[in-house]
């Protein structure tokens, strides 16, 4: 049964099975800025996944060693590189995105994005701010002031 809020260990699981893999990645969505130290919560991990077949094949291999039930039609989105793929049947509730609104290109979010403590591969606030700006989302756009609050706290931090 899935939690109900993301955790560090739960990014710690992902990155793990993700590296063993060697999977392509990003953390987005609120969950990456709670990795950079966002002080909010989320109900599940999103990750920015290119569109790759290769890629796809390691991400599913890393799922099911993780203990996600992967039925055929999810796999089949998977390979596809579908807009979004939400998984639930799974140790926690986890979101792939390949399409995120907002950000040009997956190679594009890779450049800018920052290695979180040496092990998490987090796209940028910018990032993170322009995908939640562009979804439109009710929801999503009552996070924008506060995440661009804490973009400039964490700017600030890391110019120190």
């Amino acid at each position: 049964m899935p939690q109900s809020k993301f955790t560090p260990a739960q990014a710690e699981e992902l990155a793990t099975a993700f590296a063993a893999e060697d999977v392509d990645y990003l953390f987005i969505g609120k969950s990456g800025a709670i990795l950079l130290g966002y002080p909010e919560t989320t109900q599940d991990v999103d990750v920015f996944l290119p569109r790759s077949r290769e890629n796809a094949a390691r991400v599913v291999r890393a799922l099911r060693a993780l203990g996600f039930e992967l039925d055929p039609s999810l796999i089949v989105s998977i390979l596809a590189g579908s807009e979004i793929v939400l998984l639930k049947s799974g140790p926690f509730a986890l979101d792939l995105i390949h399409a995120p609104d907002g950000i040009e290109s997956f190679e594009a979010a890779k450049g800018r994005s920052v290695l979180e403590g040496g092990r998490f591969p987090v796209a940028s606030l910018e990032d993170i701010i322009a995908s939640k700006r562009a979804t439109g989302r009710e929801k999503d756009l009552n996070d924008i002031r506060r995440l661009e609050q804490f973009r400039n706290e964490y700017l600030r931090r890391e110019q120190q």
